[in-house]
């Protein structure tokens, strides 16, 4: 983690989620305790910070300054509301294409598909605030940068989400091998927000039940599944397909 992306020690920690900085994720050393960390975990709570408990080992890791049991990550990038993107795409006249990303985890799969989003044309990509890959060191290297270019937004519930999209006159359509429908079936030459899920998971049963569409990559072999980031080119590359 790059000393310039973390913050180390729980009355800094405090100060930095007080000031409005883009706390990505805190890590707190396990079994600890005392008044001070009592008023972080308000401090987290109230401002919905995404937060974790690991090994004092870890934390070492991260810092060999006196971290006091908590060590916290910054977003070297700014985040954008969602109404705020969704109105000035539309705005700006061009068909909106919007990526959801359903807890994708791994920072640097959604580095990638950062990086696959800029260069597909993605005017912007939604992501909940829990369960999340933070925007670090990994995410930006992956991205080759384009992490600078396209616009993120991190958002409280990921179905909230979904409901204004589609109030908003965009189609939402899921990644998901739980359907018969194949994605090259699928109109995405319009207004509309593909979903991705999670390594291990895939996309929330919950968040699959309300969406417009699902749609399946064909598969031929005998493994039956591919990474996130590749089967999310897949279908923005057949977004640029039919747009084209």
């Amino acid at each position: 983690m790059e000393k310039e992306h973390q913050i180390f020690g729980i009355r800094a920690i405090i100060e930095a989620i007080q000031a409005g900085k883009e706390v990505d994720k805190v890590f707190i050393q396990k079994e600890i305790s005392g008044e001070l960390m009592k008023d972080l975990m308000k401090v987290m709570k109230r401002a919905n910070i995404n937060f974790s408990y690991v090994p004092v080992e870890k934390l070492n890791r991260l810092t060999p300054n006196n971290h006091q049991g908590a060590v916290a990550t910054i977003s070297p990038i700014g985040f954008i509301d969602l109404e705020h993107l969704v109105e000035s795409t539309i705005a700006s006249g061009s068909k909106p294409l919007f990526l959801i990303l359903d807890q994708i985890s791994d920072a640097r799969n959604f580095g990638a598909i950062i990086r696959t989003a800029e260069c597909t044309g993605v005017n912007g990509i939604i992501v909940q605030k829990a369960g999340s890959a933070p925007v670090n060191g990994d995410t930006v290297k992956t991205s080759a940068g384009a992490v600078f270019n396209v616009p993120i937004c991190k958002v409280e519930h990921i179905k909230d989400a979904i409901f204004y999209l589609q109030g908003s006159g965009i189609k939402t359509v899921a990644a998901t091998e739980k359907t018969d429908q194949n994605i090259y079936d699928i109109a995405l030459n319009e207004p509309v927000a593909i979903i991705m899920g999670s390594e291990d998971r895939g996309i929330n049963p919950s968040v699959l039940k309300i969406v417009d569409e699902k749609a399946k990559l064909p598969m031929f072999g005998s493994i039956g599944s591919l990474n996130v980031s590749v089967a999310c080119g897949a279908f923005l590359y057949e977004a640029v397909r039919q747009r084209n």
